[in-house]
């Protein structure tokens, strides 16, 4: 069984659009095996968004996801990696699909709702940066 992590970043919580997005997740028949509301240190911010420090908007990224508060989690399924990157949809909402996560609710680039691992590496990395083994329950 696979393994993702997934974030409804601080516009989503602040547009009270986490119990829909929960749902969604849920209807789609992805298992929430951790699941935390959390305000994301800057150190943490800044870890998890190492690939990005060299790059111009790193700054502006760090300072939006810690923000106000995130709902971070951990799914599980078969291939939920690639099957959650569909559901969201493309990191720019003007691409995104209507049905998709950012398509029905992303306004801006910069504020698109929701984060999910790319990679198998990256969930893995993920995941150990914001759970505890012992926070994974499932």
């Amino acid at each position: 069984m696979e393994r993702t992590f997934c974030m409804i970043k601080p516009d989503g919580v602040r547009r009270g659009l986490t119990g829909e997005i929960l749902a969604r997740l849920e209807k789609k028949g992805f298992r929430i095996v951790a699941l935390k509301k959390m305000r994301i240190p800057r150190e943490l911010a800044e870890r998890h968004y190492a690939e990005h420090k060299e790059k111009p908007f790193f700054p502006g990224l760090v300072e939006f996801i810690t923000s106000g508060p995130v709902v971070a989690m951990v799914l599980e399924g078969p291939g939920v990696i690639a099957e959650l990157r569909k559901l969201m949809g493309a990191t720019n909402p003007a691409d995104a699909l209507p049905g998709t996560i950012r398509g029905d609710y992303a306004t801006t680039i910069d504020e698109n709702v929701i984060h999910g691992s790319a990679t198998p590496e990256d969930a893995e990395r993920e995941i150990r940066l914001f759970f505890r083994e012992d926070e994974i329950v499932g």
